[in-house]
């Protein structure tokens, strides 16, 4: 039986209970002016590791270790007449200090506490999160949305825009970590 390879990838980098996010442009056609993990789609060929590895250092400069990941969620997104099949996937160790190499795509990148996340272009980006880092607490209007993880979505109000020179939001921080490796 052949695997399905997804059409996008994102990566979550994870690092004291913290993970990296970008915020989208607000020019961008998919997901426009929300926080999300990095990441894109997959180009022909590419296996979804390969792809992640690819696109982590296009957008952030960074070289994940590929023995360092863990799957996170996947999902079909996008409207029913051009759906895509998004794979999440956990990154633990890294080589570089991840930084924001694509401002085309996305107008800051920031850490943030799993108490601190903004909303989610994706609902079930929250629930596997605090589900993969230990933090099962449901929250108000939890709903299944994850097609091969346990995780419950946060449906939320879209995160205000912010520019890269304004103040961080409370539990954001500017990337200035090595990383994990």
């Amino acid at each position: 039986m052949e695997e399905v390879v997804a059409d996008v990838v994102l990566g979550a980098l994870v690092e004291d209970g913290r993970v990296l996010l970008a915020h989208r442009s607000p020019t961008k056609r998919a997901h426009p002016d929300v926080w999300d993990l990095p990441g894109g789609c997959v180009e022909e060929g590419e296996s979804e590791l390969g792809a992640l590895a690819r696109e982590l250092h296009e957008e952030l400069a960074i070289h994940m270790d590929p023995d360092a990941v863990s799957h996170l969620y996947r999902l079909t997104a996008g409207p029913a007449e051009e759906p895509a099949l998004v794979s999440a996937w956990l990154v633990h160790r890294w080589e570089g200090t991840p930084l924001n190499n694509a401002p085309e795509e996305h107008v800051d990148i920031g850490w943030f506490r799993l108490d601190a996340l903004p909303s989610p272009a994706h609902p079930a980006m929250r629930a596997a999160l605090l589900t993969a880092l230990g933090n099962t607490r449901p929250q108000p209007g939890d709903l299944s949305r994850a097609t091969d993880h346990p995780a419950a979505a946060h449906p939320a109000a879209p995160a205000p825009l912010r520019t890269p020179r304004s103040p961080p939001a409370p539990g954001h921080e500017r990337p200035a970590s090595q990383g994990s490796g």
